[in-house]
């Protein structure tokens, strides 16, 4: 009993955690360390060198080694306590400086083989010169950094003494610790079973002992299992690994088992010793991880990894079967208005209630996934037409359109969905997903509340507008830019005294690109604040210069984009200080901003727009009437300027809606102390009527298109009166 479990020790140590390793202590010193050498292979693994350092730590007996120069490389606490060395210094010492009669062996171990334990006892002394009566087991092996002695000792004491001691803890280690554990005769025959055996099986000694091992077989696993896990244990001694136990009473459970065998002097099979560990609590813990890292936590969908997992397996189906593989990308439209406005617990209940809907809409075998945000996927196997998505895109489209009950809130949104299939549009997951991502781009700018199915075409497209982003990151420091100006013209008198500010690039290949094609890419990469700062230091240079020229009052309007007032906001301090080296005031300069800017006043654009204020510079509201249009922005924001939209103008007629709602917002704007110009007038019969009705500014093709400075400038030489019906 006792060396079987010396020679268990060292495979239970690898798998127990910290706290119970602590009881093994008992088990090397119910023992004898001749035995666990022994047993002990003289070449191990990295792991079980670990463990068996691991359990020199909670050992009562000395455990050193040393290099074959006899040089100390590791000790125990025992062994300092016992030689009175600190573990710091070890490196320092050799064993021979303790041990008198120090055991050698005469050939070194060129390979790996099983080498003689030698026992021995001599006389030491300690540091401090205390003698020692020093008893021990020794051999030499292949360790971590290659041949080494090995020396487990300890004080003589009386044979008869430490043998009972030794019995004595090994049974107490036995009778107590946490495992189950059995021994076995040569033929499978239980001979003993421990305590926590019967709490972890609820079968008592009577029930198992004297029947065969068999009776322990679970119904979770075959014969092949059983018949391949013993012939393991008959061929190299032991088997460690997950298994099934089943109690008493039917429950199932998780359980980590490990035989291991003792052998007698001539080599026979002695014992067989089977450890039985309750993992139920780690299986769970490991099904809560694993959830946690392929399922989303807000939605209990699949998450992205999963995604891709399932794509993965689906393609390798598809292959197998010859169907096709569909694949949906689908984004809720307008979310972010929603999250932001109405909060984020409310965005958050219904993204669950979003992917309950998804849910309900697909087949079991079909995937739902959330990859982040507000976009989720979902993964339909063997198809045989690519209309076979029509029907579900319509009925997901149809639910999500639904209204949304959230608490006190009723929401309502749309969905844009794009679509792509395995293998006709790509072969690989990565590609799948952008292609579906693509189409999905396309049903929003397409109204969105819609799907549409992938083409070779977005591919180009994707392509094509990567390479204007690449190209976009260049233009600036190439000088590929320019401005513009178009006239805005006093309405009463015919005269120019504004102007608003163009961006234009001329690519070095394609030619003019037009502002509705680059502006919203530098939007997205951020590149409009640098572009930004440029136009407002150009527009103001020119202004300075016309100003000083021709027009002292001269103003030009620029253009500020929402994602400029975003994030860092604009640099005032760089942009007063670029007028101040010019020597020119804040009046010379409009800014133009839309409706939606006003919508983010909390995020600190109302104390920008103040700073506009302060400074001088005046504000305009461009595209009045087709946004968020509210008199409390008109109230809370200190606004100069109203552009009506050019929509309204285009369909003015002596009577109408149009014409009854350019009088009332000019009206309104008047009666607030605001200027109003008037955008895209193209016919005297518009320029009239406005006029009638009041409007103070207009601009647009019946006074001039936009021009170059050069151009403009011509207009200003010419005393800037602009006569309707001579616009250039």
């Amino acid at each position: 009993m006792v060396r079987a479990l010396c020679a268990a020790c060292l495979e239970t140590t690898i798998m127990l955690q910290q706290p119970e390793a602590d009881g093994l202590r008992h088990v090397l010193n119910a023992g004898d360390g001749v035995e666990l050498l022994r047993s002990l292979p003289s070449s191990l693994d990295r792991s079980h060198m670990l463990a068996l350092l691991r359990l020199g730590d909670f050992a009562d007996d000395a455990f050193v080694a040393t290099a074959l120069d006899g040089r100390i490389t590791y000790m125990n606490r025992a062994a300092g306590r016992l030689l009175g060395i600190a573990r710091s210094a070890m490196s320092e010492s050799f064993l021979s400086d303790f041990i008198q009669e120090l055991p050698r062996y005469p050939e070194p171990l060129e390979e790996p083989g099983k080498s003689s334990v030698l026992t021995w006892s001599s006389p030491g002394i300690r540091t401090d010169g205390i003698a020692l009566s020093l008893e021990g087991a020794s051999t030499l092996m292949i360790g971590l950094t290659g041949p080494c002695y090995l020396y487990i000792m300890r004080a003589r004491r009386a044979e008869t003494d430490e043998d009972s001691r030794q019995d004595q803890l090994a049974a107490l280690v036995y009778r107590n610790t946490s495992e189950g554990m059995l021994v076995l005769d040569p033929k499978g025959i239980i001979l003993d079973i421990n305590p926590a055996f019967v709490s972890l099986r609820g079968q008592h000694e009577s029930e198992v002992i004297g029947r065969h091992v068999r009776l322990l077989n679970s119904p979770c696993h075959d014969r092949d299992f059983y018949r391949a896990m013993w012939r393991s244990v008959i061929e190299t001694g032991s088997w460690q690994g997950e298994h099934w136990g089943q109690h008493k009473n039917g429950e199932l459970y998780p359980e980590w088992l490990s035989i291991n065998t003792s052998y007698t002097e001539e080599g026979q099979v002695y014992r067989r010793i089977m450890i039985f560990s309750n993992i139920a609590e780690i299986k769970r813990a490991e099904a809560i991880i694993w959830k946690q890292a392929n399922y989303d936590k807000l939605t209990d969908l699949p998450n992205r990894q999963m995604f891709y997992d399932r794509l993965e397996q689906s393609i390798k189906k598809s292959q197998r079967s010859g169907t096709k593989v569909g694949l949906m990308f689908l984004d809720l439209d307008r979310f972010k208005e929603i999250n932001d406005t109405l909060g984020h617990a409310i965005g958050d209940e219904l993204l669950k209630e979003a992917a309950r809907r998804l849910s309900a809409c697909v087949r079991q075998s079909d995937t739902v996934a959330r990859l982040g945000g507000d976009e989720f996927t979902v993964l339909v196997d063997d198809i045989t037409q690519k209309r076979d998505l029509d029907r579900l895109s319509k009925l997901i489209l149809l639910k999500l359109s639904e209204p949304f009950q959230l608490g006190l809130e009723t929401v309502f949104i749309s969905t844009s969905i794009g679509i792509t299939f395995y293998p006709d549009d790509g072969k690989q997951a990565e590609v799948l997903l952008n292609n579906a991502d693509q189409a999905m781009y396309v049903a929003k700018s397409e109204g969105r509340n819609r799907s549409c199915y992938f083409d070779t075409s977005m591919q180009e497209r994707a392509q094509t507008r990567m390479r204007l982003v690449n190209d976009l990151h260049l233009a600036l420091a190439q000088n590929q830019f320019s401005l513009v100006f178009q006239p805005i013209v006093e309405l009463a008198t015919g005269k120019i005294t504004k102007a608003e500010t163009l961006l234009r690039w001329q690519h070095p290949v394609r030619g003019a690109i037009p502002p509705v094609e680059f502006i919203p890419l530098a939007e997205e990469t951020g590149m409009i604040a640098a572009i930004g700062d440029w136009v407002f230091c150009e527009a103001t240079r020119q202004a300075h210069i016309w100003r000083a020229r021709y027009l002292p009052q001269m103003q030009l309007s620029v253009n500020i984009s929402p994602v400029q007032f975003r994030h860092e906001g604009i640099d005032l301090g760089f942009w007063l200080s670029h007028l101040e080296t010019m020597g020119m005031s804040g009046t010379g300069v409009t800014i133009e901003i839309t409706e939606g800017i006003l919508l983010d006043s909390n995020s600190g654009i109302t104390e920008q727009l103040k700073a506009f204020r302060n400074a001088g510079i005046q504000v305009s509201l461009d595209d009045f009437g087709t946004g968020y249009s509210s008199l409390s922005y008109l109230r809370k924001f200190n606004i100069d300027y109203l552009k009506i939209d050019q929509s309204f103008v285009s369909n003015l007629g002596d009577a109408g809606p149009d014409l009854a709602l350019c009088e009332a917002i000019i009206l309104m704007a008047h009666k607030l102390g605001l200027k109003v110009v008037a955008e895209g007038i193209e016919t005297s019969t518009q320029y009239e009527l406005l006029c009638k009705a009041g409007c103070d500014y207009g601009q647009g093709f019946l006074f001039s298109k936009p021009l170059s400075a050069r151009h403009f400038e011509a207009l200003l030489e010419d005393g800037g009166d602009i006569r309707p019906g001579h616009g250039a």
